[in-house]
Parts: C-alpha cells; sequence; structure tokens
C-alpha cells in the first residue's frame, strides 16, 4: 500500500509502431531526462482535455516526424506501474500504417527491433511487462 500517500496519475499513450518486416520501434531515453540510457515505445503525456490517441498523434509527429491517423491506432494493452511520486497508467496502441519516414527528432537513438528480442533492452520498470505482451506480435 501506499501508507496513506495519494500520488497523481499520469497518463501517458505509448504506441508499437510495427514495420511491414514485423519488427517495432523502440527509443532510448536521451542524456538529461528521468529515466536517460533505458528503452522505450514512443509516445507521450496526455494533456489535459485531449484524447489518449490524440496525444499519441501529436507526440509521433513531434518525436519521430511521422503522421498517422486515428483510425490506424488499434488499442492493444496498457501498463499500470506506481513511481515513487505518481501512478503510471499507460495505454498501448499498435500502429501498422503511417505516412512519412521514422526519423529522430529530439535526440534519441532509434532501433527497429522483432519482438521476441525485446528482453535485451532495458526499459523503464512501466514498460518491463509489456515486453512479454509484444513477445507475439507479428
Amino acid at each position: 500500500m501506499n501508507e496513506g500517500r495519494k500520488r497523481p496519475i499520469v497518463i501517458v499513450a505509448a504506441c508499437a509502431l510495427l514495420d511491414s518486416e514485423g519488427a517495432v520501434l523502440i527509443a532510448k531515453r536521451p542524456a538529461g531526462r528521468p529515466l536517460a540510457g533505458l528503452w522505450e515505445f514512443p509516445g507521450g503525456k496526455v494533456e489535459a482535455g485531449e484524447e489518449p490517441e490524440e496525444a499519441l498523434i501529436r507526440e509521433l509527429h513531434e518525436e519521430l516526424g511521422i503522421d498517422i491517423a486515428k483510425r490506424d491506432l488499434t488499442p492493444l494493452t496498457f501498463a499500470s506501474h506506481a513511481y515513487p511520486d505518481f501512478h503510471l497508467l499507460m495505454p498501448v496502441y499498435l500502429c501498422r500504417r503511417w505516412q512519412g519516414s521514422v526519423a529522430a527528432h529530439e535526440g534519441q537513438e532509434l532501433l527497429w527491433v522483432k519482438p521476441d528480442t525485446l528482453h535485451l533492452y532495458d526499459m523503464p520498470p512501466a514498460d518491463e511487462p509489456l515486453k512479454i505482451a509484444f513477445r507475439d506480435l507479428q
């Protein structure tokens, strides 16, 4: 239990971008940011009044320079994790179709990896259970 201390709930939408070869995109958190050096699925914080899909479309455009239609985002799973200062709730979507070329627009390193190799990459605690959920993606 959290010993009576309430943590704010932070909603972060994430995306499993799956290419035609069956590889999923992961991004390395850059230096100077919390959890720097860990790999994660692209996405970002859902702002007040914003739907998770809208946040994901906005974040993927900003971070990766790609455009995604809302209809191309399929709910896949979610993660829920209690960090010391907040509780993260992360809806995760699958996307197989987008416009533009994926590129690092925020200094992050990007890798396309097979879902069954995700166990080889260190990820934030909230992302760790997703490695198993994504293992069977094709």
